[in-house]
């Protein structure tokens, strides 16, 4: 059982790892102090962006990592 919650943990992490590097950045550099930032519709409506996708799979695979963690150390 342990072994099998060890891979979880791997695999949770690997993935969680993946899912952080493959989102954009939220900061602009000095290009947002200079010209300003513009809401467009695309930027209001991100329920169904590939952002929203990966920040919904961030929290999936952090609770599992977490959550692999707890079980591990309560063995």
């Amino acid at each position: 059982m342990k072994d099998v919650l060890v891979w979880i943990q791997i695999i949770s992490a690997i993935l969680l790892i993946i899912c952080i590097l493959l989102q954009p950045s939220k900061a602009n550099g000095l290009q947002g102090l200079v010209s300003g930032t513009s809401e467009t519709f695309y930027s209001k409506n991100k329920t169904k962006t590939k952002e929203s996708f990966l920040i919904k799979m961030t929290i999936v695979f952090a609770t599992i990592f977490a959550g692999s963690i707890i079980l591990i150390n309560a063995l």
